[in-house]
């Protein structure tokens, strides 16, 4: 069974999110700290849980790069069918950099869990830094269910005016985060923050869960 983190609302939860975290940091990071926070502010359960690889290193202390994407997917599906009996509300999936793409993965696959309703990318890697040409876009191109990116205005990994650019399905909303890296987080000198931008992502997939499940 895979091992759950759970953030849950003190009401009840509108929706629950499966919740993977990035290639090099864990389910407890701050960035997933604090994005689940603010999602269980907005009503929102937040299922946290690590692929095998990220699981090794806490055990052991070494670190080892992630294998490729396609490789994690069942890691992925195991903890949908694990969140899955305790979710209430419509069931998300999605996750951090990697563990968005590996949902939106996930997502077209024949053994995935019927009750997901939706995806969740946060931070989506459209391409590795500073190779624009390698895009990632098969899996946001087949993808049969709605789904929400919050990426950030100046993500290396894919900015506001490359995303605008490649043409994304009807199904698929963007939420671009003001002056956001791949962490969503602003410059210094930006009159937004980090906690803002996670706030409006956070109360974006509530709304995004609310029009799955209106």
């Amino acid at each position: 069974m895979t091992d759950i983190l759970w953030t849950r609302p003190q009401a009840a939860p509108v929706a629950t999110l499966v919740l993977a975290h990035g290639a090099g940091a864990a389910m407890d990071s701050p960035f997933m700290n604090k994005f689940a926070q603010f999602a269980s502010d907005e009503d929102i359960a937040v299922a946290r849980f690590e692929f095998p690889y990220m699981a090794e290193r806490r055990a052991t202390g070494k670190k080892r790069p992630p294998p490729r994407a396609d490789k994690l997917i069942d890691a992925y599906l195991a903890a949908i069918e694990t969140v899955a009996a305790k979710a209430e509300g419509p069931l998300l999936i999605g996750g951090k950099s990697l563990g968005g793409r590996v949902a939106v993965m996930a997502a077209g696959d024949p053994a995935l869990d019927a009750g997901v309703a939706g995806v969740v990318c946060l931070g989506y890697p459209f391409h590795p830094p500073a190779k624009p040409e390698a895009t990632r876009l098969e899996p946001l191109d087949t993808l049969a269910l709605p789904c929400l990116i919050a990426q950030g205005e100046r993500d290396p990994f894919g900015n506001a005016q490359e995303v605008d650019g490649y043409g994304l399905k009807d199904a698929i909303e963007v939420l671009i985060m003001e002056d956001g890296s791949h962490d969503l987080a602003p410059r210094g000198s930006s009159p937004a923050t980090w906690d803002g931008n996670l706030r409006l992502a956070a109360k974006a997939v509530r709304e995004f869960a609310a029009r799955l499940g209106a």
